[in-house]
Parts: C-alpha cells; structure tokens; sequence
C-alpha cells in the first residue's frame, strides 16, 4: 500500500487502520459482535452510545451497520485518528465527534447529551495509568443510564497464570511475525504511512507531540476493573468474552 492509493480516500484509511489492528487482534471482530449483541439486551435497536477513546469510529462505524436509528458521540484526543473519523462521518448528523482528553475532569462538558445507554470502548484505556483510569470509571458511572451499560474490550492478563500467559505470547508473536513476514503493516508502520499522506502529515504529527510513541500506561486483571468499576457506582460487573489475551468486561449501572 501506498499513499497514492490512500489519498483522502478515508474508507481506504479505515480499512488499513483495520488491518493492522487485526495484525494484534485476530479476533477483533468477535469482540465487536459480542459488544453489540450486549448493546441490543440492554439498550435495544435505537440506542445512544459514547465511543470512549473512538480512534477512527471503529465502534460506531460497526453500530451503525447492526443498528442504522443509533446516535453516537465519539470522544478522543488524537488528531490523526479524529482526522480519519471526520472524513468517515462527514455530514452523517448520527454522529457528534468531541476532541477531549480523558485525563481531564472537565471532559464530560463537551458532550451533547448528559447520559447515555452503553459506554463502549476497546483497546484504549491500557494507555491510562490506575488513578486515572479509576477517576475516569467513577465520571462513566454518572454519565451511564439507569440500566445502561459500560464495556471495555482490552489487553487484562491475569497475573496468577505466568506460564499460561508466556504460551500465549509466545505462540500470538511468532503468528505476527509470519504475518509481518507476508507484508502486513504494524503499528510504526502504519503511523509512517499517515506521516507521508498530504492531508494526515499535520495532525500525525500533532499526535506525536501529544503521545510520543505510546503512553505508558497499565493493564490490570479483569478482576481489578470489575472491582473498580462496583466501586464508582455500577451495580455489577464481569468478562461477557475473553480470548487468550483479551478480556470484554461488562458493568451494568
């Protein structure tokens, strides 16, 4: 691939966005499925949805596609990635895009609506250290309906298992490297890709000057954000799906 062939052509960017997270996530779709098959037992075909840390839109571009009456509000801080999203939904009025930083108390004011049925992200808030990520629970916990639900799809290794885990990751990396063997771009390239691109060059670069290479951030168990998520004000919470290295855990306010 190259940049000629991208362009500002924003479903190519998508769909090399996709690609590459699948290239960590073989089974991201699965999890997306799963998600919205919550998102339908608990909000039903028509439901209001914050996509927290949305990257291109992602989630909202798979909601919409299961569930063309819904209405999303997309909240991220990385200019690139709110750049593909822009172009995606552009003049789509299901869509309200907020460029906000989730380490900020004040994030919330820049929403539209004041509660929402499911709070959806995935394979974001590992960039979040624990104070943050807890102080970020309790702000969801009052922006979640009555009966709404929050869920979170991300990397939760369980730390009583070392043998487990370091099978896993040993068998998840040498299946990349065929991958990478066979031409699939991962992270660091495809961020060169969107440096080199006319129209993403600016905001890739904006980016960088915001994250550096990656945040360092954390990743506890399923059990931490379970117990995290009860404490800041849902009424329960669980796995609805795991992988050998992912978890999607459900709260239920």
């Amino acid at each position: 691939m190259t940049t000629d062939s991208i362009g500002t052509d924003w479903a190519a960017w998508q769909e090399s966005w996709d690609r590459q997270q699948e290239w960590y996530l073989p089974d991201r779709e699965e999890r997306f499925r799963i998600m919205l098959d919550m998102v339908e037992a608990f909000a039903g075909p028509t439901p209001r949805v914050l996509d927290l840390a949305c990257g291109t839109g992602t989630i909202t571009a798979r909601l919409f596609d299961r569930f063309p009456g819904a209405t999303s509000t997309g909240v991220d801080l990385d200019p690139a990635l709110l750049a593909i999203a822009r172009g995606t939904f552009e003049g789509d009025d299901r869509v309200t895009l907020v460029e906000a930083d989730l380490k900020d108390p004040a994030w919330t004011a820049a929403l539209p609506y004041d509660s929402y049925d499911a709070v959806l992200t995935a394979t974001a808030l590992h960039w979040l250290h624990l104070d943050d990520l807890t102080d970020l629970y309790g702000r969801l916990a009052k922006l979640t309906r009555d009966g709404g639900v929050f869920m979170n799809a991300d990397h939760m290794p369980d730390e009583t298992t070392p043998r487990i885990n370091a099978a896993e990751r040993e068998q998840r990396h040498a299946r990349m490297e065929e991958a990478r063997q066979a031409g699939v771009l991962d992270w660091a390239d495809w961020w060169r890709l969107a440096a080199a691109d006319p129209v993403l060059a600016g905001p890739t670069a904006r980016r960088f000057e915001i994250y550096g290479e990656h945040a360092d951030g954390e990743t506890p168990s399923a059990a931490w954000h379970a117990a995290a998520l009860r404490e800041k004000g849902f009424a329960e919470a669980r796995p609805v799906w795991c992988s050998p290295s992912d978890t999607l855990l459900l709260a239920l306010k």
